[in-house]
């Protein structure tokens, strides 16, 4: 095999992913990840994150190419899959790829909408790109796998791997031949960035644009550069200076992962959350509300709750500003609550400050568990609550939600039905669901009407 045929397969693959059907399995669980997305999108635009992306894109105008969720602006492709991309992420329960840390959904989805909507094609053209671009994205961030000697995490920037997956989903969608594919993944590498100085933000704005829109912006204008004529290098991946030997300490693995294509598709190990919070809190949150309810535990009970979870999810997720990835927070509002971890109190920043709230918080003892250590993509954990009359324990080896522990149709339908209908009412959420499960037989701008204003 020569040096340069990865890069061929992989072009070649793009170029011609809409003639491909999915297998059934995938086509299923595309549509989930697809249904999750926009009922994350739908609640986001109406957080802080999703309004400012809202204004900011209103205030632009453009071409009348894309619409954004929840609002009645309809404005360039480029500028609708960045707000999207925003509202995707703006409230956490967006899905994750744990074998890559990186959350392809949130950029994916609104990259291929809006593209799709720009070229006005079928529901089952949509469906394609977007496993299209979890199958590119997840592979390439799967290559920046590891620390190297500054101590930098490679795919803990987020923003890369989603990136060329948006890439890829619109330069299939707007029709690319393989050299134009080549092009785009030159000028996705140009704009490659994102530093986790994000975990600062104590407001989720900048980090709904890290995960999401910067992704979705950047891959959507490298496949509309390359539309509009502009011509670039064919191979920025490779050789000195590439974007291979800047970015990937795995890089020898490239040629695997590329001749995989066809083969594993990334979205069926792809995580759909249960609770809208940070995806290390899942196993723990699923943990503490089944004690708290079997067992009728009330905030008074509680002397102390020990959460175990892996290491790297621990140190996420200790301590936050942001009540929805605040492990403490969350454990504190379930006690309270009767077992539930609703929407609502986790996007509430007010009641961090509330006095019952800080007297448990107080109690919650969060610890990395060597055990659990290279266990991010079943992201275990263990809950412990101490009371009077004894210790109650929960492991939860693998959330449900995870690739190990899949939600069904049935409850991944039921999720979406609570967050659309929270913000649109019962009958359009179904609606929503509805078309979302049809998009293999009717236009993908039959989703227009249902998810604006």
């Amino acid at each position: 095999m020569t040096q340069q045929a990865p890069l061929d397969t992989l072009a070649s693959y793009v170029a011609t992913a809409l003639d491909r059907p999915l297998p059934p399995a995938v086509l299923e669980k595309t549509k989930h990840h697809v249904l999750d997305t926009i009922a994350a999108m739908v609640t986001g635009s109406r957080l802080k994150p999703g309004e400012a992306a809202i204004s900011f894109v209103r205030s632009q105008g453009g071409v009348p190419e894309a619409a954004v969720v929840g609002s009645n602006v309809v404005t360039t492709a480029i500028n609708a899959a960045m707000a999207n991309g925003m509202l995707a992420h703006s409230d956490e329960t967006d899905d994750s790829h744990a074998p890559s840390l990186t959350h392809p959904g949130c950029a994916v989805v609104p990259a291929a909408l809006a593209v799709a909507e720009r070229q006005d094609v079928s529901g089952e053209a949509l469906l394609r790109a977007v496993a299209l671009g979890y199958d590119v994205g997840s592979r390439i961030a799967r290559l920046m796998g590891g620390i190297d000697a500054r101590g930098w995490h490679g795919h803990a920037t987020h923003t890369i791997g989603p990136m060329f997956g948006s890439a890829a989903a619109a330069s299939a969608l707007v029709g690319l031949d393989p050299q134009g594919v080549r092009y785009a993944l030159s000028y996705t590498a140009q704009q490659a960035s994102g530093i986790t100085s994000w975990a600062r933000d104590s407001e989720h704005v900048e980090k709904s644009f890290v995960f999401g829109g910067n992704g979705a912006r950047s891959g959507v204008t490298s496949a509309l550069f390359v539309e509009s004529g502009m011509s670039g290098e064919e191979d920025a991946f490779q050789g000195e200076n590439g974007f291979l030997d800047v970015f990937c300490p795995r890089r020898e693995e490239f040629p695997q992962w590329v001749a995989s294509l066809g083969d594993h598709y990334e979205i069926t190990l792809t995580n759909i959350k249960k609770f809208s919070v940070g995806s290390p809190i899942q196993a723990a949150a699923e943990a503490m509300t089944s004690l708290v309810i079997e067992h009728g535990i009330g905030p008074s009970d509680i002397r102390e709750v020990e959460a175990l979870l892996p290491p790297q999810g621990a140190n996420i997720v200790n301590g936050r500003h942001m009540p929805d990835v605040n492990l403490q927070y969350c454990m504190a509002v379930i006690a309270l609550d009767g077992g539930r971890l609703t929407f609502q109190a986790t996007h509430t920043y007010e009641r961090m400050s509330d006095p019952a709230v800080v007297d448990l918080m107080a109690k919650v003892r969060l610890q990395g568990n060597p055990e659990f250590a290279g266990m991010e993509r079943q992201r275990p954990a263990t809950v412990r609550i101490h009371t009077a009359s004894g210790v109650l324990e929960r492991h939860v080896p693998a959330v449900h939600g995870t690739a190990d522990n899949p939600m069904t149709t049935e409850e991944v339908d039921e999720k979406a039905l609570d967050l659309i209908g929270g913000v649109y009412g019962e009958q359009r959420a179904r609606d929503v669901v509805a078309a979302v499960h049809a998009l293999d037989t009717t236009p993908a701008s039959v989703l227009r009407p249902l998810l604006t204003e």
